[in-house]
């Protein structure tokens, strides 16, 4: 029998470097932006046009993500105008520089989803603002020490300097339009857990999918709960999204925003299933008393939480944790002394992989 890792081939075993592009399909140029983030690079997608080009995503705005893109415009895109940028999400590796690059083009339309241009907005106006007492309240009520509070705001501050100011209009992308650029006609679809309103493309003529964090070709994408919506259940949200990418074609090229190009689709979104179904597990064992979730978090991501990532791991832990509650697996509730705790559900009978 196949191995599911088998299914999987890489376009590429190496990747741009600098200002190089690889074309990965006809009129499709790859290129690698850095980050500063333990995530160290972000793919964009420069599309040529008929009479000019398209770009999906742009990096954060930082001097060296800057130096790339001019350097693309004196090289590949100098070739004809931009006329459009395109976003697949509004985290800041994603749309950081797109008001820069909006106003490089001349005014060219950012397309986004209504929802994660809003994000972003609000992800600006946040980073701006004081540390709220509900916010400290929250991460303090899910077991975390002092300097994990502290390092909230810290992050905060540095995603504010890389989260340049957005373009003030957008065209927006609705779940299941057709967009034409890049001399193809594309799907939208339109899914959430990893973001509010993640768009992926889906190239039927020519069987590509640019499936931007939604489907990533080696780690699984972030889905995390925050103080906005402390009892969210964004992993209910992504799992729920994964049947739609299983019944594209297989042997679709898929174009993640970080990692390698490939092929292999159906075996990756069971792969990323099956690692989430694992992780529920793993946490439904942690909770053979009730615990807070920064005590889950250095249980199930004890690397990530030794390496500084304590934040982080606290929200991909409440994900799990919340879906966990939501399917009754679990149970959440108020301890003495105020704080939010996680315990196995009160039926020891309940199947621990119990189908929603």
């Amino acid at each position: 029998m196949t191995s599911a890792a088998a299914e999987i081939r890489y376009l590429h075993e190496s990747y741009p470097k600098g200002v190089e592009t690889f074309q990965i399909a006809p009129g499709i140029l790859w290129a690698r932006l850095p980050l500063p983030f333990r995530l160290n690079h972000v793919n964009v997608w420069l599309l040529r046009d008929a009479d000019g080009w398209t770009i999906i995503d742009t990096g954060c705005d930082t001097a060296d993500a800057r130096a790339i893109w001019e350097a693309l415009f004196a090289g590949p895109l100098g070739e004809g105008r931009i006329n459009r940028l395109v976003a697949t999400h509004g985290h800041v590796d994603h749309v950081g520089l797109s008001g820069w690059l909006v106003d490089k083009a001349g005014g060219v339309p950012f397309v986004s989803t209504l929802g994660e241009w809003m994000a972003a907005q609000i992800r600006i106006w946040d980073a701006r603002s004081a540390t709220s007492k509900e916010v400290e309240k929250f991460l303090s009520g899910h077991g975390c020490d002092p300097a994990t509070v502290a390092s909230y705001d810290a992050d905060r501050k540095r995603t504010q300097s890389m989260l340049g100011a957005l373009p003030s209009s957008i065209t927006r992308l609705r779940d299941g339009d057709t967009i034409r650029f890049g001399e193809r006609d594309w799907k939208v679809i339109v899914a959430g857990g990893h973001a509010v309103e993640h768009a992926s493309f889906w190239c039927a003529e020519d069987n590509i999918l640019i499936a931007g964090d939604q489907i990533l070709s080696r780690i699984s994408p972030m889905i995390g709960v925050f103080p906005a919506i402390p009892e969210a259940d964004p992993l209910a949200e992504y799992l729920g999204s994964l049947p739609r990418f299983k019944a594209l074609p297989a042997d679709a090229l898929v174009l993640p925003s970080h990692g390698l190009p490939f092929h292999g689709l159906h075996a990756r979104v069971d792969q990323l299933a099956s690692h989430h179904e694992l992780r529920l597990d793993d946490l439904a064992r942690l909770m053979d008393k009730p615990r807070v979730a920064m005590e889950l978090a250095r249980g199930l991501f004890t690397r990530a939480v030794e390496e500084g990532q304590g934040r982080a791991a606290l929200a991909e832990t409440l994900a799990h944790a919340n879906y966990l509650v939501g399917r009754g697996r679990a149970e959440r509730m108020i301890g003495s002394d105020g704080r939010v705790l996680y315990g196995r559900a009160s039926n020891p009978d309940r199947d621990l992989m119990a189908a929603d």
